[in-house]
């Protein structure tokens, strides 16, 4: 299964990875489709869902809707039994649910839900869910610790320095008030009004100095292409809508030219994205959930791509460090402040295989295991891996599946 939503003030349809990322489709100029090699359905059966109410395709009959991920995981969990219940050939087998950018968010409380609706589900006759894993890429899963690698990833020798030194001590400055400042109003207390300043100080001091600059969040390696309001510095997503609302497509897809979606796909919500940061919601802790799926037995893979800044590695992994599960927190030193980073990378090793006929070993990354709890990254790549390096993305999600080691 899998579920979408990116940062950067959107809701993306998860439609867009059929035809882009990890499906079986590649949109091409002339409005045709043509075959993907490296999907990932080509390894495991893969359904997309357009969610929340509003995204892509997804629309309700009578008005409703949601705007918190909590509302939006009752929904999923429902929808899984039923899709499991219909579908009776799929019963018993192991279900692995993932997502991308926001999908960090998304899935640990989806998973949960899930999980948790086992024993009801069990109650009235009906066959539990077999939760097997759960696979986050690029997410934003602790806009906490988020935030302030943002700092980390342009000014520091972690990532790599690009913005000029004046404006790096600027935002070096800012970074301890803005822990503080989020600490205590959206973590110790959570205060709707205060926590909503907090993210507007932290914004404007640690994440505008990149934005102005017209790199792209995604890959900061690279600039953005075309408005990144109008392309999301990926001119394909206009090719893919377009592709979407031909008569020709809508009808294939089975979609009633009478209902509200007809005609009117778009790649990004922003009505429903407006409506979850109303909640503020993507403040909410998130890494709980995680951590307590790992102690009832459902695995996680938490993978990036080394060149996003929007959801970057080590934003990443500093919440994995967070996490405590088993005999200490991932094997490293539990982390909170500023500057110390590179704390516990030693515990990271490489990881890489032969992709090529040239029979050559290569570096694909670095990672990290506990238990059923992997990090890892994926070199090269920036916030949408499957995009950017697909043999390597597809090779992770093999080892994955097959519960080897990378």
């Amino acid at each position: 299964m899998w579920l979408r939503g990116p940062e950067s003030n959107s809701f993306l349809s998860s439609l867009v990875h059929i035809h882009i990322f990890t499906g079986p489709c590649r949109v091409t100029a002339d409005n045709e489709t043509k075959y993907h090699p490296e999907s990932w359905n080509e390894i495991a059966n893969v359904f997309f869902v357009d969610q929340p109410i509003g995204t892509g395709f997804s629309y309700a009959e009578y008005g409703e809707s949601v705007s918190t991920t909590e509302e939006a995981a009752k929904d999923i969990a429902a929808f899984i039994a039923i899709f499991f219940e219909h579908f009776t050939k799929f019963k018993g087998r192991a279900l692995h649910m993932a997502g991308e950018s926001y999908g960090g968010r998304y899935i640990p409380l989806f998973a949960s839900a899930v999980y948790d609706q086992n024993t009801y589900l069990e109650n009235i006759g009906m066959e539990s869910i077999n939760l097997k894993s759960i696979m986050i890429g690029n997410g934003m899963t602790d806009s906490f610790k988020m935030a302030i690698s943002y700092y980390d990833m342009v000014c520091t020798s972690s990532g790599t320095p690009i913005l000029d030194i004046s404006t790096c001590v600027r935002m070096r400055q800012a970074v301890p008030r803005c822990e503080a400042f989020l600490k205590q109003s959206c973590i110790d207390q959570f205060d709707m009004i205060n926590c909503a300043a907090a993210n507007h100080f932290c914004n404007s001091e640690i994440q505008v100095p990149f934005m102005t600059t017209g790199r792209n969040p995604y890959d900061y390696t690279k600039m953005c292409e075309g408005d990144f309001m109008d392309t999301l510095c990926y001119p394909v997503m206009k090719t893919i809508a377009n592709y979407l609302n031909q008569n020709s497509t809508l009808t294939t897809l089975g979609i009633d030219p009478n209902s509200p979606a007809y005609g009117n796909y778009s790649v990004v919500s922003f009505v429903v994205n407006a409506a979850f940061e109303k909640t503020l919601d993507e403040a909410r802790p998130t890494y709980f959930y995680v951590e307590q799926l790992l102690h009832r037995g459902v695995n996680a893979l938490i993978y990036v791509g080394a060149n996003d800044w929007i959801c970057n590695w080590i934003g990443n992994l500093r919440w994995v460090r967070a996490l405590e599960y088993g005999d200490d927190a991932f094997g490293f030193t539990r982390h909170e402040g500023e500057g110390d980073d590179q704390e516990g990378l030693d515990k990271l090793r490489e990881w890489g295989g032969v992709l090529e006929d040239d029979g050559e070993w290569k570096k694909m990354g670095m990672t990290a295991r506990k238990g059923g709890l992997t990090f890892a990254t994926i070199d090269g790549a920036g916030h949408t891996a499957p995009y950017d390096k697909p043999k390597e993305s597809l090779e992770l999600l093999k080892r994955w599946l097959d519960g080897k080691e990378l």
